[in-house]
């Protein structure tokens, strides 16, 4: 079976739907041209690599083989593209025939944020409308161990575009947080659409409470996180997340760090000082740099080193102006080679809150010091929030010792 496809049209979906322009694939090469309408709106979708101008456009790029960061921020990596190529393997489809639009069109009008493409290869529609996260969770399991291809298709369809290596699905959350339906439909009357997380074959089985209490710490310390639950099954508590590329059923356009400068996430390559002026340069605001470098403190402090340039991301609203997104993804981590993936000033191995205090007097955060203050006081209390919700007195005290070394 072949779905070679050369050529997409890239649709932005926020109040209406608008034609962006046209993608197409020659001789190996990805090429991109916006329409002459949207070019009028004045929209700068991913200003930095793929900026609103006229004419054929060609990436020369392969941060993401071949694809502008704009549209690589649609596919799924880790956990989504497993399941992908396991679905089109079943179809005959082998992973290396695939070129990025071909993935691109799989994701058709499920993706993250507010891109959509077209043609797309559309997944079935799911065979159930009510979720059961035990089923979810152990058939994940099995799917990464190679043991089961149970449910493939209702999984990939579940997972959007999400990206990260833990198994997640896209769900529609009631408001009293006691059904759970598909998210790929309509948004229905109650009900809201969240993210949930699984454990991988690598976690701890606490790991969803665990990063349950990283959300209340992160809250507490001033951050601007989505709300969250730990939802529990029969067989585990599972962490979710309301999505914040959604607000009702209008989609909400959001561009990662690595897809806005072209940064190679797999690998450590960028500084807090990197993120701080990119910050003030997008969004000319003092107020979205300091949301930055309270992430940095917080990282720092809760020993969340696997902050990686996909793990940033800023929202675009209607009229094109951006901001710091919500934050997500963190958790207790260690990161490559137990270094932090974006270094404070140079330092990623054993940064602290010198190194912190540093980068807020280069960029003359005033607040620097306050905040920096706010967020370590907020983290010497793991013990208390991780007790208040049912982490394991084991695990309490392996975290507790881990990040107490960072502190004061």
């Amino acid at each position: 079976m072949s779905i070679f496809t050369p050529k997409l049209t890239v649709h932005l979906t926020t109040t209406h739907k608008q034609k962006v322009g046209t993608l197409a694939y020659k001789d190996r090469k990805i090429y991109f041209e916006y329409d002459r309408e949207f070019l009028k709106t004045g929209i700068e979708l991913s200003p930095y690599k793929l900026p609103l101008k006229s004419g054929v456009m060609r990436c020369d790029d392969d941060t993401f083989e071949g694809l502008w960061g704009v549209f690589n921020d649609s596919l799924p990596d880790g956990w989504g593209r497993l399941l992908m190529d396991r679905h089109l393997m079943r179809l005959g489809v082998h992973a290396q025939d695939l070129t990025p639009l071909d993935r691109l069109s799989y994701i058709g009008n499920y993706g993250m944020g507010s891109l959509s493409y077209e043609p797309c290869h559309e997944v079935e529609n799911p065979s159930v409308d009510i979720i059961v996260l035990d089923h979810l969770a152990q058939h994940s399991q099995e799917i990464l161990e190679g043991s089961s291809e149970e449910l493939i298709d209702e999984l990939l369809r579940l997972n959007g575009s999400s990206a990260g290596a833990r198994p997640k699905a896209m769900i529609q959350l009631s408001e009293d947080k006691k059904e759970i339906i598909h998210g790929s439909q309509p948004l229905r009357e109650g009900y809201r659409h969240w993210m949930v997380k699984f454990a991988s074959s690598m976690d701890n089985r606490e790991i969803g409470a665990i990063e349950y209490v990283y959300s209340l710490m992160a809250q507490a310390a001033g951050l601007e996180m989505p709300k969250t639950a730990l939802l529990k099954g029969k067989k585990g508590s599972y962490f979710a997340c309301e999505r914040f590329d959604r607000l009702g059923d209008r989609r909400v356009h959001v561009h990662s760090v690595a897809g806005l400068v072209h940064s190679d996430f797999r690998f450590p390559c960028l500084d807090y000082d990197d993120l701080l002026s990119l910050s003030l340069h997008l969004t000319k605001n003092i107020q979205e740099q300091e949301k930055v470098f309270r992430l940095a403190c917080f990282n720092l402090f809760a020993h969340n080193r696997d902050d990686h340039a996909k793990n940033f991301s800023f929202l675009m609203d209607e009229g094109g102006e951006w901001r710091f997104s919500p934050i997500y993804d963190v958790t207790f981590s260690s990161g490559p080679g137990g270094e932090h993936s974006t270094m404070i000033l140079g330092e990623g191995k054993n940064p602290t809150q010198k190194q912190l205090l540093a980068l807020a007097k280069k960029h003359r955060l005033k607040n620097g010091a306050t905040i920096c203050d706010e967020v370590y006081e907020t983290v010497t209390q793991w013990s208390k929030f991780a007790t208040e919700t049912g982490v394991s007195p084991k695990m309490r005290e392996f975290i507790q010792l881990r990040i107490r070394s960072l502190w004061l």
